[in-house]
């Protein structure tokens, strides 16, 4: 009885399949992120070089650089991630990025009373 792929398989059949797929190079990012950093960070890479506008990526793309230590290149991310996701209408992933900067810059600190 054969086994089902993983849904790893799956990802790199559908990438092989179609290598200029947005959804499916950003859940292979997704899928390696936990356990091969670089590796996810490639993918991000792809993403923000051949699909700018995929608003997806930037928050996730600028945490992986903060988790391989990377502050620079994360806020780059996250700057080009937050004109990305105005001129796109999409204000809440906006939010999300802006946070992110905030934190990164050490902007996030809770107003005292």
């Amino acid at each position: 009885m054969e086994t089902a792929p993983s849904r790893l398989q799956q990802l790199l059949a559908f990438y092989q399949d179609d290598p200029t797929d947005a959804f499916t190079i950003y859940a292979l990012a997704t899928e390696y992120r936990a356990t091969e950093p670089e590796r996810a960070m490639t993918y991000y890479q792809k993403l923000l070089d051949e699909h700018p506008d995929y608003v997806g990526t930037y928050y996730h793309a600028g945490k992986m650089l903060q988790q391989l230590e990377k502050p620079e290149e994360a806020e780059k991310v996250y700057r080009k991630g937050l004109t990305v996701a105005r001129k796109a209408g999409q204000l809440h992933a906006a939010s999300e990025i802006q946070q992110a900067l905030n934190q990164l810059l050490g902007l996030d600190y809770e107003d005292e009373d």
